[in-house]
């Protein structure tokens, strides 16, 4: 974690998603472990929020529906966890994102 230093945000969790070659290669565990770990950085930290863009959807071609479902089970079930978090934010950059989450996040 690092400070924000310009950019609208005190602080910057990093982390590097899992590059998608079929799912054979737990490329599911290590992204929900992205998500897991960011978390807990979080919680040490004393934060009350965090925002997560779709971590490996992009040139690590993870496929856009499966990271979301994934994302959204993990920051769930991480969240039933005592812990300064109370929002949490999945940013979305274009309306298929939007469409994804939407759906997951509306449905239990």
């Amino acid at each position: 974690m690092t400070g924000g230093h310009r950019l609208p945000a005190r602080h910057v969790i990093h982390t590097v998603g899992p590059v998608w070659y079929g799912g054979g290669r737990g490329e599911p565990e290590l992204l929900a472990a992205c998500y897991r770990n960011s978390l807990e950085l979080a919680r040490v930290a004393g934060l009350r929020s965090i925002a997560f863009p779709a971590i490996s959807t992009g040139v690590y071609g993870y496929p856009k529906r499966a990271a979301a479902e994934l994302a959204v089970a993990t920051v769930r079930s991480e969240l039933r966890s005592p812990g300064s978090l109370t929002e949490v934010l999945f940013c979305c950059f274009g309306t298929t994102d939007l469409t994804i989450y939407q759906f997951l996040l509306s449905h239990r």
